[in-house]
């Protein structure tokens, strides 16, 4: 119970860092504002709204008893209290007392005034209304065959001191968010900052001098980063330098016996050794292919439907099918898509015969699906063959003169643009491969 708690908690929280950080910052400073509030309402505001309200009742309750004493003239009473207690009373001869009542719950005045009002008048025997007027209350209180009518200033009810505390309470902690919200922007840019040139520098992209900024950390963080990046370049250019000499030292031998077999007179024994070297040449060139770095092409914007279309093209076969959607964009380096594309081809054409190409896109990917009759790869195999230099048969045809880098070098380039590979079984009873890119 409490593991699935915890799983609806962390759903309800944020995900990104920012939000996570300003609801840290804002959420103590909304429940003290809050506390503050609700403390300022009930001690202070509310009794101080009670107290005067049961002032404001004592003085009609006095003005009340007055009239009833007779010994004052009426006229002059009322002037009295007009001027002096800022109570304007009349009384109007009225038998029908009924009047339709304004309940409002929410209101504080209300409140206040209905229960002092029921307590010292009686339960029928008053009427009030505090929103026809702006500035005034009006209250009826039955007298007799008739009844009194107060038109009273609602400052005499209520504090004006509240507006002002809300003004106050409110404002501070609007302004001190929104600083927040800034300085918490500038200290998450960093991150994600760090966050997009590791993304990219993790696909192959080319980055520019990075320069870490932020908190001591997070410019640690991204010194590190930059380190590491300076570190995998300089191995893969070294790695590049020493391929490149190897295939330079390599590659002359091969042309020199090629030019000695030419002149051998024992011409089947030439054209067995002839064929070894094409062997050792196309699988050096494998090597090559394999390691070779990818950093030096750059990213661009193409359409890979007519990318696909093209390849499929060249192959000029009728047993390759395909089921394209039109003018599909995607951001990436062609060359190394069209290679990867190649080598999955290749593969399908030489163990099956039937091979089909199929194209969608489904929400923000790219999905790319080739399906051929061919024997398949065993399930428990699925995994292994993406291996540098691992083959599934090594008495299958073709298999002396290729070393297993295919589907390698696939993976690699899949991966480096973001996305993924998956083998599993075709409906044609070969083998399915599904490309997620994203767009």
């Amino acid at each position: 119970m409490s593991y699935g708690l915890n799983n609806f908690v962390k759903n309800l929280l944020p995900k990104r860092l920012f939000y996570r950080a300003l609801l840290i910052v804002a959420v103590p400073i909304i429940v003290l504002q809050v506390v503050i509030t609700i403390v300022f309402f009930d001690s202070l505001w509310i009794k101080t709204n009670k107290g005067m309200t049961r002032a404001l009742i004592g003085e009609m309750k006095t003005f009340i008893a007055a009239y009833d004493n007779g010994k004052y003239n009426n006229n002059d009473l009322s002037g009295l209290f007009s001027i002096y207690l800022d109570l304007n009373v009349e009384f109007k001869k009225d038998d029908s007392f009924e009047k339709p009542q304004k309940e409002r719950w929410f209101s504080p005045i209300d409140r206040t005034l209905r229960r002092e009002l029921k307590s010292n008048m009686g339960n029928e025997n008053y009427w009030f209304d505090t929103t026809s007027y702006k500035e005034l209350i009006h209250i009826n209180i039955k007298y007799n065959d008739g009844y009194f009518e107060f038109f009273i200033p609602k400052d005499r009810v209520a504090s004006s001191s509240a507006r002002m505390f809300a003004l106050w309470i409110t404002l501070p902690a609007l302004l001190m968010i929104t600083i927040a919200i800034i300085f918490l922007k500038n200290q998450t840019r960093p991150i994600i900052n760090l966050a997009k040139a590791a993304e990219r520098f993790g696909k192959g992209e080319n980055i520019d001098e990075y320069r870490p900024s932020g908190a001591l950390e997070i410019r640690q963080a991204g010194l590190e980063f930059d380190k590491m990046r300076k570190r995998i370049m300089r191995h893969l250019n070294q790695r590049s330098e020493m391929l490149s000499g190897i295939s330079h030292d390599l590659r002359t031998p091969l042309t020199r016996l090629k030019l000695q077999l030419s002149f051998m007179k024992d011409k089947d024994l030439s054209k067995k050794m002839s064929l070894d070297i094409d062997e050792m040449e196309k699988m050096l060139n494998e090597y090559l292919q394999f390691i070779s770095s990818s950093y030096l092409e750059k990213d661009e914007t193409f359409d890979i439907s007519k990318l696909i279309e093209t390849i499929i093209n060249k192959y000029n076969n009728d047993k390759i099918t395909k089921e394209i959607i039109p003018r599909v964009y995607m951001n990436g380096r062609k060359n190394l898509i069209q290679r990867s594309l190649n080598n999955l081809i290749d593969n399908s054409i030489k163990y099956a015969e039937n091979v089909n190409f199929h194209l969608s896109k489904k929400d923000s990917n790219i999905i790319i699906t080739i399906d051929d009759d061919g024997v398949g790869i065993p399930k428990e195999e699925l995994e292994n063959v993406f291996k540098p230099f691992y083959k599934v048969d090594k008495s299958r045809g073709d298999s002396k003169s290729s070393v297993g880098l295919g589907l390698s070098i696939t993976s690699d380039i899949i991966k480096s643009h973001g996305g993924n590979i998956l083998l599993e079984k075709s409906p044609l009873n070969g083998l399915r491969v599904k490309i997620f890119l994203p767009l």
